[in-house]
């Protein structure tokens, strides 16, 4: 009896349990088939969907006037669906005549059974439209494009290119590339069980968006012949590489950036030296396409030599530790605690005005002078001028200034560095700065973006940029000017005068280290007019063979082509 009642209530918690899972399942299904139906037929249209990207156009790079520096150009992409190849044979025949591939490879591309397999991209597209024309079962041509450099290796470093999938590598490509790239489009084709495509149902197609046009301040002909004057001194001097940056000081757009030897952007993963003799192995072929793509002007640093003595000048004056009328004693060194520092002219400038020592480029003045200002306040002055951060330039990669420690600076340091040593900054540092000094003190952000366009010209977003006031002085900038024209009208600047035209302007000419290599690095800072500079220009020659003096072998360059664009960019004779 007891067995039977415990059987009872077994098969009576049985059958609860029963119950309870029934009815959570119709609770379930209900629930999956009411509520959540939208999703599974999603779910189920997506099994029998195939989709294949159609990619974006990328947005054109132009220069201030509308010149197109970076376009696209139509390719087509080859892909085998393998449950729609009839032909199997057939197919990879024909697309390995026309590809010039390996027809092997291509078959087993075919073989795979995959949703899509893709056999080759950035096909010219009257290879495609062939191979379209054949119309053979399973084989999809989709159009596709392709980044082109109509001028192949100007500004080369500037503009930078893309990758095999149209992202941005290097350059403007990459610092822009969230309003380059746009937005791919899509092609829905409806399959069956075994993923062939259904006959009579019409794909569904999503278009893509375009990129849209970046617009930026670099002149086409500025840049041209820029290009040409670095790569004439380059051939002269047999140098490394040299360097041109030219920019409007007042608002630092940014006409020319230059860095030759330049590379082929069409061809970028190929050496713009000659080829080695004995075959490089990857690692050496990446590290020397690295070194390449490298922008001189913002990602390497260097001494800057005399033509920071516009710095050490400024913070002086402004601090009030120099005025014009001090003169100053040079036998061709000075001794600071127990080394001995000379001067470039051996012999020395014998007695000499302030104005004379920045003419004559004379260390022993700017020794003195920088020993007046003292560590303490020479560390400040170079933080108020910005140079202990970055530009910010619209350029990847910037480098910053490599620079003593406050607390390390003692005599001979500052000594060294009021006339331009033992410490490094970039180019694009070192004219941003000049440009704060000689425009009334006021600090700029160097730029190349100005705008982003759609393609019919309108301005979707237009960039704005940060400026600081009060760097220094007005009156601290006006005598700048004023020492500066000096420099280049009577003193070492004089290969960079323009004839009709007032320029202001700085030599320099700095060892490499080690000082053993007997390295240098010749430059040369100019600006005009030197009254109310709209140009500042500057020319950086690394490792020139022979004369190697700035203000011989730099300051003619930048004359040359301030001579040149200056007419060009509006600005008259005086």
């Amino acid at each position: 009896m007891k067995n039977k009642t415990y059987n009872k209530k077994k098969m009576l918690v049985v059958f609860s349990i029963a119950v309870v899972l029934i009815v959570s399942l119709m609770a379930r299904l209900f629930y999956l088939m009411v509520f959540d139906a939208e999703h599974y037929q999603k779910l189920a249209k997506d099994l029998h969907e195939r989709e294949r990207k159609i990619k974006a156009a990328r947005g054109e790079i132009l220069d201030r006037n509308g010149v197109v520096l970076a376009a696209n150009k139509t390719v087509c992409t080859i892909s085998v669906i393998h449950s729609q190849v009839t032909e199997p044979e057939k197919v990879a025949r024909i697309l390995a005549e026309e590809l010039e591939m390996d027809e092997s490879k291509i078959a087993e591309k075919i073989q795979k059974v995959t949703s899509m397999e893709k056999i080759r991209t950035n096909v010219e597209k009257e290879t495609g439209d062939r191979i379209r024309d054949y119309d053979l079962d399973g084989v999809k041509v989709d159009e596709d494009f392709k980044r082109y450099y109509p001028y192949r290796d100007l500004a080369s470093r500037v503009l930078g290119f893309t990758g095999g999938d149209n992202q941005g590598i290097i350059g403007l490509e990459v610092k822009y590339e969230e309003y380059l790239k746009g937005i791919n489009g899509t092609i829905l084709t409806v399959t069956d069980a075994r993923g062939i495509e259904l006959e009579g149902v019409a794909e569904d197609r999503i278009e893509p968006v375009a990129g849209g046009n970046l617009r930026i301040s670099m002149d086409y002909n500025i840049q041209s012949f820029c290009q040409q004057a670095a790569e004439k001194v380059l051939e002269e001097k047999q140098a490394d590489s040299v360097s041109v940056l030219l920019m409007n000081p007042q608002n630092g757009e940014i006409l020319a950036m230059v860095n030759v030897p330049e590379f082929n952007l069409n061809t970028p993963y190929e050496l713009n030296t000659e080829v080695a003799e004995e075959p490089l192995s990857d690692v050496e072929l990446q590290e020397r396409l690295n070194r390449m793509w490298r922008n001189e002007c913002i990602n390497d640093t260097y001494e800057p030599g005399s033509t920071f003595k516009i710095i050490t000048s400024s913070a002086c004056l402004e601090e009030g530790v120099v005025s014009l009328s001090d003169t100053f004693s040079c036998p061709g060194y000075r001794v600071v605690e127990d080394r001995r520092i000379r001067c470039h002219k051996v012999g020395g400038h014998g007695q000499e005005t302030f104005i004379q020592g920045i003419q004559n480029s004379c260390n022993p003045v700017f020794i003195d002078i920088g020993l007046r200002l003292g560590a303490d306040r020479f560390y400040e002055y170079f933080k108020q001028f910005g140079l202990l951060g970055l530009t910010n330039v619209d350029l990847p990669g910037e480098a910053g200034t490599i620079m003593h420690k406050k607390e390390d600076i003692g005599l001979v340091e500052l000594a060294t560095m009021s006339f331009g040593q033992s410490f490094q900054i970039t180019p694009i540092q070192m004219a941003t700065t000049v440009s704060s000094l000689v425009n009334g003190g006021k600090r700029v952000t160097p730029h190349f973006g100005i705008s982003i366009e759609d393609g019919e010209g309108t301005v979707l977003e237009q960039f704005q940029y940060e400026e600081k006031k009060g760097i220094v002085s007005e009156k601290t900038s006006e005598t700048m000017r004023m020492l500066l024209k000096s420099v280049v009208e009577e003193g070492s600047g004089r290969n960079g005068a323009v004839e009709g035209y007032s320029v202001g302007g700085k030599t320099a000419t700095s060892q490499t280290l080690p000082r053993s290599a007997n390295k240098y690095i010749s430059s040369f800072v100019g600006f005009a007019p030197a009254d109310d500079p709209q140009i500042l220009g500057m020319c950086v020659i690394y490792n020139p063979q022979g004369v190697y003096y700035g203000g011989t072998i730099a300051a003619p360059v930048i004359g040359k082509i301030f001579e040149n664009i200056l007419p060009y960019l509006g600005i008259e004779k005086q």
